[in-house]
């Protein structure tokens, strides 16, 4: 049995596990990471980049179809339009192992070790890792758990057949007719769009009374009207029962209480994702819990010294950008570094179409705070960029305090806000107040320019508007 020692050990090779490691090597630290499938984990495999190259397809698919049908507006026509799931399959999966490859090549470039396998705890300080060929032993002074997040089961559909996650989802080679997606988080939502463009028939089930149900009203409100446009069907407060025995169909019950059947090529469930806490020996351990997730500190130190936990294990908001910082942090404590998880804000977004982005407080939540709460939007209507590019659905919306004007809550929906989102994040790391927004030169024509007029809209000096 081989063994090895190093000053960190990092279990998972994810978004937060690599750049842990990197961070770590960079910074001189003898490290080795883990991981038992491919490098980049969940989101860069199966979930942040594939669907986002799935989501572009659809869109570039839908814009040729719309020409074809003669419905374009600024003068293009098409004809025949065609669209192969196959290559499209490819040219993602391409993209995804140029990126695997790069994480590859930048922990190597950092001195990190890699060993392929699956690691089980023997205690605090060793893990053993199952590899092809033999059982390895590593000793470390520190160690990150960063084993992340999998997809949950309904019960009475578990995964195979026809009951497909985002993960196989991602992956068909021939499109489906019709789906039914369980579900109407961003996942689903995300996915379900992106079908629905392609031509296949969506029907999407929702336990709650309303889409996006993390999200407010106001800025679900024209994710719902476009979902009508591409005909996707919704059925709200249902839920589904589990197939059919006779003949397969899904089985739902409605919000009047009602069973209806739902034939359908393939059901995508997508009711969440949840923390991988089992198989990698935690029984070993003696790791406090917050429900399902590690519990850690302002550190991402668990309650076991020398033991860290960071992203999805460690619950919401369950976001790889989250990971990342988390991961840069960790490695710089290791490393003697006085750091802490003291963040303002994490952006996150829907790529829904539209697109739906939030950082720091909804009004709601800025209102509990007890603060008075001066809450101000402006639409994309009135943004010339917004409409050279067709895109005049939505609007960017500041919650700020009334005393002193301090951003609490930035909040935007609208097509590529995604991209906005950045600008967003540091206005509220930076304590930024409305009339810093409203001094600082945006360039003309864009999209950012309704952050500027919001704010002065807010401060009762609107411009454009």
């Amino acid at each position: 049995m081989k063994e090895i020692s190093c000053q960190l050990l990092v279990i998972g090779a994810g978004p937060g596990g690599y750049v842990c490691a990197i961070r770590a090597g960079q910074l001189g630290i003898d490290t080795v990471i883990v991981e038992a499938g491919r490098l980049g984990g969940a989101c860069l495999n199966v979930g942040c980049i594939p669907s986002k190259a799935l989501i572009h397809a659809a869109e570039e698919y839908e814009k040729v179809a719309g020409f074809a049908a003669g419905d374009s507006p600024i003068g293009i026509s098409l004809s025949d339009p065609g669209f192969d799931l196959g290559r499209a399959v490819e040219w993602k999966d391409g993209i995804v192992g140029r990126l695997t490859t790069g994480v590859g090549g930048l922990l190597k470039k950092a001195k990190v070790k890699m060993v392929r396998g699956h690691a089980r705890f023997r205690d605090g300080k060793t893990v053993e890792v199952e590899t092809e060929t033999s059982t390895q032993v590593v000793r470390a002074k520190n160690v990150v758990i960063a084993t992340g997040s999998r997809a949950t089961e309904l019960s009475g559909l578990a995964f195979g057949g026809k009951v497909i996650s985002s993960t196989e989802a991602l992956s068909l080679t021939q499109l489906p007719e019709t789906i039914a997606v369980l579900g109407a988080g961003y996942i689903g939502l995300e996915l379900g769009m992106a079908f629905a463009k392609l031509g296949t028939k969506v029907t999407v089930v929702e336990a709650e009374a309303h889409i996006l149900p993390r999200y407010d009203r106001e800025l679900t409100r024209p994710v719902e009207k476009r979902l009508g446009e591409l005909g996707v069907d919704l059925m709200l407060g249902a839920r589904a029962r589990g197939l059919s025995s006779r003949d397969g169909v899904l089985l739902v019950e409605t919000a009047q209480g009602e069973e209806a059947r739902l034939a359908c090529d393939k059901v995508l469930v997508t009711v969440g994702r949840g923390p991988v806490t089992e198989g990698w020996g935690r029984e070993e351990l003696v790791l406090d819990m917050d429900g399902r997730f590690i519990r850690v500190d302002e550190r991402c130190q668990t309650s076991m010294r020398g033991i860290y936990a960071i992203g999805d294990v460690t619950g919401e908001p369950m976001l790889a950008h989250r990971a990342m910082a988390q991961g840069e942090m960790v490695a710089e404590i290791v490393a003697g570094h006085r750091r802490s998880w003291d963040k303002r804000c994490i952006p996150a977004v829907c790529f829904t179409d539209p697109e739906i982005v939030t950082v720091g407080l909804s009004p709601e939540e800025a209102k509990s705070t007890g603060h008075e709460v001066r809450v101000t939007q402006f639409p994309f209507k009135a943004n010339g960029r917004a409409m050279t590019l067709q895109a005049e659905e939505g609007f960017v919306r500041l919650v700020a305090r009334a005393d002193n004007h301090l951003l609490m809550g930035i909040q935007a929906v609208g097509s590529g806000v995604a991209e906005l989102s950045t600008a967003f994040a540091l206005a509220i790391e930076m304590g930024a107040r409305l009339e810093d927004i409203a001094a600082t030169v945006h360039a003309h024509p864009t999209q950012g320019e309704a952050f500027m007029e919001a704010a002065l809209r807010a401060m009762g000096q609107p411009l454009h508007i």
